[in-house]
């Protein structure tokens, strides 16, 4: 349930379509529903403007399944990360037109209408940072906005990034995804006015500690306008480009 299908039961009722008992109905699961070992939440999208997400890892591939039909049932659309293949395939059962992004470890189904021009710009370090990257793409689609990637213009070649500089200057938000030092979001940072959501990979060598040399890189970026996720939080940085870009909607 969002507010524009709210917006349009309610018009329903007024105008006599719909009964006052069909409404009761389809407002039944609200605000959340119950399956014992969880309560899907039906009502974030009302309160922030996206369904609840499932986050797979941790949860068996049952559970996983019907969490995800619970979410479709109230009318989608629906996104589940860190999904493995034996999550897709249980989702599958119950719910068949759900899609896998294994690169990225996403299941999603439907999404909202896109938006106009680029809107989020995924840039990735290395390679090796694709994965995280990808979860960032796909979730930022799953929730209604183009996207468009430019892959491995780390600073170690920072010619490839400056070929680029265009798509900098067209974007709404920037999601910077590196390993290693994870230098690459002070260098945008201070090539765009726009703002910066960093993620920080546990790509790299032994020293790197599993992305927390990264991390304290991004958190003491000394360029504006950066944001810093989690370590391998391509997720999160989905999350916070898509309030961006919908606060300036006023939505």
């Amino acid at each position: 349930m969002n507010k524009k299908k709210l917006a349009a039961l309610l018009q329903d009722v007024a105008s006599g379509r719909v009964t006052v008992e069909a409404a009761v109905e389809a407002l039944r699961n609200l605000p959340y529903e119950e399956l014992g070992f969880a309560r899907p939440d039906h009502h974030r999208a009302l309160r922030q403007g996206f369904p609840e997400v499932i986050f797979s890892q941790g949860k068996t591939p049952e559970q996983v399944a019907r969490i995800f039909a619970s979410l479709a049932g109230a009318g989608g659309p629906v996104l589940a990360t860190r999904a493995d293949g034996d999550a897709y395939r249980a989702v599958r059962r119950t719910t068949p037109e759900a899609r896998y992004h294994p690169e990225a470890r996403c299941i999603t189904l439907g999404a909202p209408e896109g938006g106009v021009g680029l809107e989020i710009l995924v840039l990735a370090a290395g390679t090796a940072d694709l994965p995280v990257a990808e979860e960032a793409v796909v979730c930022a689609r799953a929730m209604g906005h183009t996207v468009t990637t430019v892959y491995d213009v780390g600073v170690a070649g920072l010619h490839r990034l400056l070929a680029h500089m265009g798509l900098l200057a067209q974007c709404r938000v920037v999601v910077v995804v590196a390993g290693m030092e994870g230098a690459l979001p002070s260098v945008v940072a201070g090539l765009t006015s726009r703002p910066v959501v960093a993620v920080p990979t546990s790509v790299g060598y032994g020293a790197s500690f599993n992305g927390l040399a990264a991390l304290l890189t991004m958190l003491n970026c000394c360029a504006p306008g950066v944001g810093v996720m989690n370590i391998d939080n391509g997720y999160g940085a989905a999350a916070l480009a898509s309030a961006i870009i919908r606060s300036g909607r006023n939505e």
